[in-house]
């Protein structure tokens, strides 16, 4: 059995956000980075209305949204017909703000026996770890 996907909105606007959610091919984009890659064009676009496409896309299945930290921002993913990427766990920078996924044998372990031990699924969705990035330069830490 086919599940159906929900209807999105064909609009030229929303075609214009999927197709930048497309460019990335994979990359992590918060509202606020798709506002500022339409900025000053012909096609600027509000981020009200980016926050509704891309929720409508995050429905649809064709995008995913990662809800970070603080509950209150999100990022997003253009997966198309993708679903491999909710099977993995993710990691945050807290200096730049990169979303890492990893695919790492000893934390499907901890997966496994959270869920064998304790009976507790992790929301691979929301599961995220914090930290920082090899990219950037660690805080000091005091002793």
């Amino acid at each position: 059995m086919t599940r159906k996907r929900p209807a999105t909105y064909r609009t030229r606007q929303g075609e214009d956000i999927l197709g930048y959610i497309r460019s990335l091919g994979g990359s992590h984009v918060t509202v606020s980075g798709v506002a500022r890659h339409f900025a000053g064009r012909d096609g600027n676009i509000g981020q009200t209305t980016i926050y509704r496409h891309l929720e409508r896309l995050a429905a649809a299945g064709i995008v995913r949204k990662y809800v970070l930290g603080d509950g209150k921002s999100a990022c997003y993913q253009y997966v198309g017909d993708r679903a491999a990427c909710r099977e993995h766990f993710h990691l945050v920078c807290e200096r730049c703000g990169a979303l890492i996924h990893v695919d790492c044998d000893l934390l499907e372990e901890l997966r496994a026996h959270l869920l064998l031990e304790h009976k507790f699924q992790l929301d691979m969705l929301k599961t995220v770890f914090y930290g920082t990035c090899a990219a950037c330069p660690a805080p000091e830490r005091a002793l």
